[in-house]
């Protein structure tokens, strides 16, 4: 019944948003969806890496007929798209597969499964296209920003941003600087982050096939939930970002590397300063911005995800640590050197991972009075800053030296905060191995022995 209540309400969050987008005259997530059943997808990686996570339930000996039958299919696919003169420059050659494989997946739950056995593959199910539907929703929602928030605030960031010393300036140059190299680098890393986060998900959930449940807890939960209440934010605090603002949009890479998807050319910007010299500090204003360009800065999503997969990589091995190390300061340093956001964003970003993070660990765990008080403390702080960035820029810019160091102590309150909270409630480390009963059923009364 609850799995049944939550796909009713899901089908209705959807079915909203393909009405909202159609009022604008989009394409919305649901329909988009379904036309990558057969054309080109926009993204292939992320559709085999949703179906890697539904097959966490699977055998290896299913997970082998999976993934061969979803080959199959994109060859199939691929080639009646290339006789039909499509080509793969609609998207990606391959994914159809994939998507086909959930999807059969979910027809095999309902019709050849029952039990347990149903409801795990189901929620496999649910969890790798959950993944997808977020991409879509996101991708849809971003469009919609667009057009419901003609006005964007971005002199006001921009001006607050003078308290950090204008780090997305500073970044730009640099990253200019490095040519193609550190440019390619950081568009592989910062447009496949959901494939890394779905890395770290496999090694969290590499036991679901065996304990036949699934944890409490895991960053694929994380990832929906800033995906679902992120972009709300976007809605009160429109920003677009400072290469669209202040710089000549993506036209600036054109010398270093082909930019696709280039949502605006930067003729709507206030002035073509970005990187070389940031704006002077003035009396901030609203300002209006084309009907195409998402207002998806503040706060740093990318930085949130990418702080919540830092954090669920603790957990792993070295390498997988090393790893989610890498992929948060290379975010943000793509995030800052691609000119998508202004420093003060990766703060709102950073405190707003750890705010939602933090409140599904107690909802997990159960409302007690820590997990209730550093929800509470990082909600206040966010708050906090995005007041301190619409209404104090001026005053920001103006004193430094005295802002820029509360704005960072603050977000240090509730890192350190958290890290104090996780600590106390884990103060050893997870067990190597499954607890007893789930490898052999519930332990008796007394051991052998009288032990």
């Amino acid at each position: 019944m609850l799995l049944v209540a939550a796909g009713v309400a899901a089908l209705g969050f959807f079915a909203a948003l393909e009405f909202a987008a159609r009022h604008y005259g989009l394409p919305g997530p649901v329909s988009t969806q379904v036309r990558e059943l057969v054309a080109a997808p926009k993204s292939g990686a992320l559709l085999y890496a949703a179906m890697a996570l539904m097959m966490v339930v699977l055998t290896w000996r299913q997970r082998f007929l999976a993934a061969g039958a979803a080959i199959g299919i994109d060859l199939v696919l691929s080639l009646v798209r290339r006789l039909a003169q499509a080509g793969p420059s609609d998207g990606h050659p391959f994914g159809n597969g994939a998507l086909w494989v959930l999807l059969g997946c979910a027809v095999i739950a309902v019709t050849r499964r029952t039990g347990q056995e149903r409801v795990l593959l189901l929620k496999g199910v649910g969890l790798g296209l959950l993944l997808v539907a977020g991409r879509k929703t996101g991708d849809t929602w971003l469009l919609i920003t667009s057009k419901a928030r003609p006005v964007v605030l971005d002199q006001y960031v921009a001006t607050a941003d003078h308290a950090l010393g204008n780090p997305s300036w500073l970044a730009g140059r640099l990253l200019t600087a490095t040519g193609p190299i550190g440019f390619n680098l950081l568009d592989v890393v910062y447009g496949q982050l959901a494939v890394a986060a779905v890395i770290v998900a496999l090694y969290q959930l590499r036991d679901v096939s065996v304990r036949r449940r699934f944890p409490g807890h895991h960053l694929v939960r994380t990832f929906l939930a800033i995906g679902l209440l992120g972009p709300a934010v976007y809605m009160i605090f429109p920003v677009v970002g400072p290469i669209f603002a202040y710089g000549d949009g993506p036209a600036h890479w054109a010398t270093v590397s082909l930019w696709a998807d280039t949502p605006s050319s930067g003729s709507w910007a206030v002035a073509h300063l970005w990187p070389q010299t940031p704006p002077p500090p003035a009396v901030p204003h609203p300002m209006p911005y084309d009907a195409v360009t998402p207002r998806n800065c503040m706060p740093s999503l990318h930085t949130a995800w990418a702080t919540a997969l830092f954090l669920h990589s603790r957990t792993g091995p070295r390498a997988l640590r090393h790893a989610g190390t890498f992929w948060l300061l290379a975010t943000l340093a793509a995030t800052l050197g691609f000119g998508y956001h202004y420093g003060v964003d990766l703060l709102a970003g950073v405190v707003f991972a750890l705010t939602v993070e933090a409140a599904l660990r107690a909802y997990d765990r159960g409302w007690d009075r820590a997990g209730i008080r550093l929800v509470g403390h990082g909600a206040a702080v966010f708050t906090a800053l995005l007041l301190s960035y619409r209404y104090l820029p001026l005053r920001m810019a103006e004193h430094p030296w005295l802002a820029g160091p509360l704005l960072v102590l603050a977000a240090t309150s509730v890192i350190y905060h958290y890290l104090r909270t996780t600590k106390l409630r884990n103060p050893g480390t997870p067990p190597p191995h499954p607890p007893y009963a789930v490898t052999h059923g519930t332990p008796p009364l007394s051991w052998p022995g009288g032990a």
